[in-house]
């Protein structure tokens, strides 16, 4: 797994960025415009990475910050919306107005995005309500050791072979019961669950 990408920006479209490593390695990666403000040619910059494998492409997305990537991350989990819908609603809204957005379940503003319909609005605004806990701050990302425990532990029970959906129930269920639980503890109990 990438967890960000660190060097010069040697090319810069409002969709996509590629960054060159010290290693002399040039990465394309997809951007929101969001992280396209906070960039610019030449500099140095770190991209936070989501990395989509599929059967015919192996495609990478760049963020600013660890937040936009977990939201990011959050909008590709709700059925219907796909890595292109995702990158267009955080191109469109700040990720501190899109938890706005969550949080006041603001339809309207969601369906102002080029893209979004109503029903997609409301699907998305249901699934992630209740996974980004008050405004400004994603279940997932409350502290920075807790979304670590969150990714070691998910990662851990992929390894074993449990299906995602079942294993991200568990353990956001256990980190929510007990937010300092350690991950080796999260897993344990988690096995006992699933």
């Amino acid at each position: 797994m990438i967890e960000y990408i660190s060097g010069e920006v040697v090319e810069l479209t409002p969709t996509s960025a590629v960054i060159e490593t010290t290693g002399g390695v040039g990465y394309f990666l997809n951007i929101t415009l969001y992280t396209y403000t906070g960039m610019k040619q030449g500099e140095r910059t770190r991209l936070w990475v989501h990395e989509a494998i599929r059967e015919d492409a192996y495609v990478l997305y760049g963020f600013r910050g660890r937040k936009e990537r977990e939201l990011f991350q959050l909008l590709i989990s709700v059925s219907g919306v796909g890595p292109n819908t995702a990158r267009m609603i955080l191109s469109g809204l700040s990720p501190e107005e899109f938890e706005q957005v969550i949080a006041t379940e603001n339809v309207g503003l969601l369906k102002s995005v080029k893209g979004i319909g109503a029903k997609t609005a409301q699907r998305i605004i249901v699934d992630l309500k209740d996974k980004i806990k008050a405004v400004g701050s994603p279940l997932v990302n409350s502290m920075p050791q807790v979304s670590e425990t969150y990714e070691e532990a998910m990662a851990a029970l992929s390894m074993l072979g449990f299906a995602p959906q079942a294993s991200q129930k568990v353990v956001q269920k256990l980190m929510k019961d007990a937010p300092g639980i350690r991950v080796e503890e999260v897993i344990k109990q988690a096995l006992k669950m699933l």
